[in-house]
């Protein structure tokens, strides 16, 4: 357990013969001097290697519905551990947690947050999983990996909330140890990519196609409808298809509506019926499980068979209502419903509760 990377950095010579360390988390790839932190801020250079600066750090913890990740296929009606740090490998000016992914107070996050600690008091207060959210746990990864090892001693989950924007050997080591991952599909436009998020939109691409066909990690996706810039039905249906066509149709996707934030305060929410559209299009692609979210729709956020179409589980926000799920197959047809389900639905509700008493600061 360490907060020095030994894995994912080399030694590389910039055009002036300068020794540099070349950060190989992820595609950013920020060479690095003496006392340099990198663009996420929380991995930078110290006595000649990477250390990780947040490790055992966290700007809070919280226990939320699974649903709110969102996850809708994961053990569904669920109380989840969440918990993040501080820094973002992204630049995106649409930010929606700016506050901690673009926070460079590391003095603010708790001083005290152990692997061992995180697991003890998932453990303590029930919660089915632990989820690394808030900012990008790609980038905390040594402090995720432990974390998850020992949630699994604990027969804890462990859930990646990720924009899967990191390089082929640390994403192997990463997902080995999640069990379920939502991935943000920010657009489907590699000028989207570049111009908001400062990232390339081919290795996320690849990210998601790992997580599908080399891990057992259960995949959600998730995309942010941002009116004028990414929710044109043109895009939305080129998202559709290449999901259809790499992952099938059972890898539930998930349109939410953009509220004015961070860099992008000009422009407006998303409206409700754009995001009933999108879910319109994925349907008539073939997707089978597509959802709306940051909205009120039970519709759109209830989960119907594929087969039958009937009802299965009733969402209103996050409280569950009607389950018509046995064993993880429709209790009218008996097909096969996609995902990780327990016996009986889970009944946490939409609580939030903040967990700061139990992490010294």
């Amino acid at each position: 357990m360490s907060s020095v990377s030994t894995d994912y950095w080399h030694l590389v010579e910039d055009d002036s013969g300068r020794d540099k360390i070349q950060c190989d988390l992820c595609p950013r790839f920020c060479n690095l001097s003496e006392g340099q932190r990198g663009l996420c801020y929380v991995r930078g250079r110290e006595n000649n290697q990477i250390k990780l600066f947040s490790y055992g750090k966290s700007s809070g913890f919280c226990i939320d519905p699974i649903e709110k990740k969102p996850l809708n296929h994961f053990y569904p009606g669920t109380s989840v551990l969440s918990f993040g740090t501080a820094g973002c490998n992204l630049a995106c000016k649409f930010c929606q947690n700016w506050d901690m992914s673009k926070s460079r107070e590391m003095e603010t996050l708790a001083s005290s947050a152990l692997p061992e600690q995180i697991a003890q008091v998932a453990k303590k207060y029930n919660c089915k999983s632990v989820a690394y959210t808030y900012n990008d746990p790609v980038i905390f990864l040594e402090y995720a990996v432990d974390t998850a090892i020992a949630c699994r001693q604990d027969n804890i989950n462990n859930i990646a909330v990720t924009a899967g924007y990191i390089c082929e050997k640390p994403r192997e080591k990463f997902f080995h140890y999640m069990d379920a991952a939502n991935v943000d599909l920010k657009s489907f436009d590699t000028k989207f990519y570049k111009k908001l998020c400062g990232a390339e939109l081919e290795s996320v691409l690849d990210t998601i196609l790992y997580i599908h066909s080399e891990t057992n990690c259960w995949l959600e996706l998730t995309t942010l409808l941002i009116p004028g810039h990414n929710d044109s039905q043109k895009e939305i249906h080129l998202l559709c298809e290449w999901v259809a066509a790499h992952l099938g149709e059972n890898v539930p996707l998930h349109f939410t509506a953009f509220h004015p934030d961070w860099k992008m305060q000009d422009v407006p929410p998303t409206p409700a019926s754009t995001l009933s559209q999108a879910r319109e299009i994925a349907k008539k692609t073939g997707l089978n499980y597509v959802y709306t979210g940051n909205v009120h729709d039970t519709v759109g956020s209830s989960t119907y068979c594929s087969n039958c179409e009937k009802l299965l589980i009733k969402r209103n926000w996050y409280e569950l209502g009607e389950w018509h799920i046995n064993d993880g197959y429709c209790e009218y047809c008996n097909s096969k419903v996609e995902g990780r389900f327990s016996e009986t639905r889970g009944n946490f509700g939409a609580r939030r509760i903040p967990l700061y008493h139990y992490f010294n600061r």
